[in-house]
């Protein structure tokens, strides 16, 4: 052994050690926490996220799956080509973190946590890298052309056979660090294809540029041999170029597309100052945030938890994580949210939930769901990709084949046009680059996508259906009227009905709550009947509070909320509540129908309730008194008569109508974010983000029709040419690179919605 390999292989053992040491300390159940979220069904099932490096196409992300897949242990393995990212669930009782990171590395690729530190440092280091190779590609085609042009233009005669060759062997020179440099990725990863048995789109580009390079090496070397005629550096270089051109603006529209994932998982800040029992501050590391702490948060610094404004006055961003553009005000006990900016000056906040327990956390999760979901259009290119690249072998083979009898450098060039022309790329890279820069957008108007897949069911909804209750309404009612029996004062009767509502968390009982806020009277056992109302002791004996059956009093229906108190006497008051509907829901509806949508109401609601709010908003189509169970049976009688329906609500009682609808949107806080089955979330309960979603997700399928329409024709268009030899390497390189790059820069025109 040379001392040049012994050298390599001693740091190459280094090297492994040290992989496995950084890989152990993934394997502490401590660091799980930073990188996984338990399952809250079973605590030994845990969802991971990693960052794949390495990855170029679909086949790639394919193989990183199956990497993954294979490891005893791990239950589900998703990869997203396109984000670079890895959702996993494992378990606990089976295997380690460090077991599925080394299989990715074994598959040849890099894997690192999402949440960690270190992989923005690592893909920064990438980007360097790459950029160095682009530019060492770039200044030496620049030195190749110069050589080359003087052949191009001189007549027969005008050139000796000594200058010839002299140009020949500068080229020669100036291309390798071309092929020892800067196509360094292209080799490593066909290299690593063929040790694991499988394809990608580096194989068939190695194969060309190696063909180009050994051909051109053969005619410098052996001027008077049987293959003197062309040399193809200026090619080689050109190619590569373009390639590597290609791929680094196509990685920097990937990071761009995928943007609003890495802007919220780095809204944290890495260090806050506690405050101490005598009154100082220390510095210490967000990780050690507990529930309780009191936090000094300075103007510029993001909030590092859930928690209350206990002194100083100030104004937040919420943008990211509400959709509220213009800074709030916090004034004493307002909310603080996790993730938020302080923009004004220094606070001080009491911590109320950390860590997985915080709104921030809730909507990251979500937002990684989406980050490795797979539309059905990119599941089924992702499935052409591998058996296409295998054609693309063989139509090479067969050029060679067929101009090898007529002129073999015509036919090893154009094989190499074939390797190189090929573009499935830009078929993988059609659906999901579309859907994530639209994902993107939304998230930074507050709309959160659960699954990608449900923008291109949004695209062919033509029914919406609302609910009615903190919906088209906001959540909070207010008493408009109260009538009392004989006896008994208005104030009176509502100090007592507040006593017995404080007990209850319905909005009928907040609203009562809330419009009593002192001077309550004594009440003592309080019991809740779900549904009905609230049975309660008082001075006065037992009182009931809550609907007209419930407390056993003949009342008329009314189009109003109405809320009866009665005592062993029967009949004591009646209080009439007023639902505010909310600001923007006429616009909203308004917009929907002009977008071609049917409109309907769905509420469990009386039917007079309903009617009064469908009047105001010009709604004709409305079902009231419905259960959960109706709602369903109402959505399938619409499914069944053909219509593509989204059913929009606060997530609180429609889960079984939100599951099935094509389409499923809920508002506002209503219901824990984690939980929800919605496949989209408004943060800021704007109705009128409904009639926007709408527009987006058709404007996002056209273009992803348009990226498949060009991927098939370039595809359909460029293979015959280059079999034909119509095509060279340059041009096919150049074709190759502006195909996945157009398809790209036509998904990033979705990174902002059109109002």
């Amino acid at each position: 052994m040379t001392f040049k390999n012994a050298s390599s292989s001693y740091q190459s053992a280094i090297n492994a050690a040290a992989d496995n040491v950084s890989h152990a300390v993934l394997d502490d159940p401590i660091e799980w926490p930073t990188f996984s979220r338990q399952d809250t069904a079973d605590s030994s099932l845990w969802d991971s996220h990693l960052v794949i490096e390495g990855m170029h196409c679909a086949a790639c992300a394919n193989t990183v799956e199956r990497a993954l897949k294979s490891v005893p242990g791990v239950l589900q393995a998703e990869v997203n080509g396109v984000t670079g990212r890895a959702a996993i669930k494992w378990s606990a009782s089976q295997t380690r973190p460090s077991d599925w990171v080394t299989a990715v590395n074994r598959a040849g690729y890099g894997a690192m946590p999402a949440s960690d530190a270190d992989a923005l440092a690592s893909r920064k280091k990438v980007q360097r890298l790459a950029l160095w190779r682009w530019l060492v590609a770039g200044f030496c085609m620049m030195q190749v052309m110069m050589y080359a042009a003087p052949v191009y233009v001189a007549e027969p005669g005008d050139m000796t056979p000594d200058i010839l060759h002299l140009l020949r062997w500068a080229s020669w020179v100036l291309t390798l660090p071309v092929m020892l440099f800067s196509c360094g990725p292209f080799f490593e990863n066909a290299w690593r294809d063929i040790r694991h048995q499988q394809i990608s789109m580096d194989l068939p580009v190695s194969l060309g540029i190696i063909i180009m390079f050994f051909v051109s090496s053969i005619a410098t070397f052996w001027p008077q041999g049987w293959w003197a005629e062309e040399v193809y550096f200026d090619s080689i270089t050109m190619f590569v170029f373009f390639l590597l051109t290609g791929r680094w603006l196509e990685t920097r529209l990937r990071n761009r597309t995928a943007g609003a994932l890495d802007d919220l998982m780095r809204r944290l800040p890495e260090s806050v100052e506690r405050q101490m029992s005598d009154g100082s501050f220390e510095r210490i590391s967000s990780r050690r945030i507990r529930q309780g702490d009191v936090l000094r948060i300075l103007p510029g610094e993001a909030f590092p938890a859930d928690g209350e404004l206990i002194d100083g006055e100030t104004q937040a961003d919420e943008a990211l994580l509400t959709g509220e553009s213009r800074p709030v005000k916090k004034t004493l006990h307002s909310e603080l949210i996790a993730g938020s900016h302080n923009l004004s000056s220094a606070i001080l906040m009491r911590v109320g939930k950390v860590g997985q327990d915080t709104r921030y956390a809730q909507i990251v999760t979500l937002m990684e769901k989406a980050a490795t979901d797979k539309p059905r259009l990119a599941i089924l290119a992702d499935r052409i990709a591998r058996p296409f690249l295998l054609l693309v072998l063989l139509a090479a083979l067969g050029a060679v084949v067929y101009w090898w009898p007529i002129d073999p450098a015509r036919g090893l060039m154009a094989a190499v046009a074939v390797l190189v022309v090929t573009c499935p790329c830009a078929l993988s890279l059609a659906t999901p680059a579309a859907m994530l820069a639209s994902a993107g957008a939304l998230a930074k108007r507050g709309v959160l996508t659960r699954r990608l897949q449900a923008l291109e069911m949004m695209a062919g909804i033509d029914t919406v259906v609302f609910d009615k209750t903190g919906t088209l309404t906001n959540d909070r009612m207010k008493v408009s009227s109260i009538q009392v029996r004989n006896g008994w004062s208005a104030d009176d009767a509502l100090q007592l009905a507040a006593a017995i509502a404080q007990h209850s968390l319905h909005p009928v009982s907040r609203a009562l709550a809330e419009s009593c806020p002192h001077g309550r009277q004594a009440v003592d056992t309080v019991k809740e009947v779900s549904g009905q109302g609230l049975m309660a002791e008082t001075p006065h004996g037992a009182v009931r509070l809550g609907s007209a059956r419930f407390c056993e009093v003949d009342f008329p229906e009314q189009a109003h909320m109405q809320v009866h108190l009665a005592d062993a006497r029967g009949w004591l008051a009646s209080f009439d509540l007023d639902e505010d509907i909310r600001e923007d829901a006429a616009v909203s509806i308004a917009q929907l129908r002009d977008a071609g949508m049917a409109v309907e109401i769905l509420s469990g609601d009386r039917r007079a309730a309903v009617q009064r709010v469908a009047s105001s908003l010009g709604i004709e189509q409305i079902s009231a008194d419905s259960t959960p169970q109706d709602k369903l049976t109402h959505i399938q009688k619409l499914q069944q008569a053909g219509h593509r329906v989204a059913m929009v609500g606060d997530g609180l009682n429609d889960g079984p109508v939100l599951a099935g609808a094509q389409v499923s949107i809920t508002l506002g806080q209503a219901a824990p974010l984690a939980q929800s089955q919605s496949d989209f979330v408004i943060l800021g309960a704007q109705l009128q983000t409904v009639s926007l979603l709408l527009l987006h997700a058709r404007r996002t399928m056209y273009i992803v029709r348009q990226n498949l329409l060009w991927a098939a024709v370039y595809n359909a268009v460029c293979i015959p040419l280059a079999v034909t030899g119509w095509i060279n390497a340059w041009i096919a390189g150049l074709g190759m690179a502006l195909s996945s790059l157009l398809v790209i820069m036509n998904a990033a025109r979705l990174a902002k919605i059109r109002r």
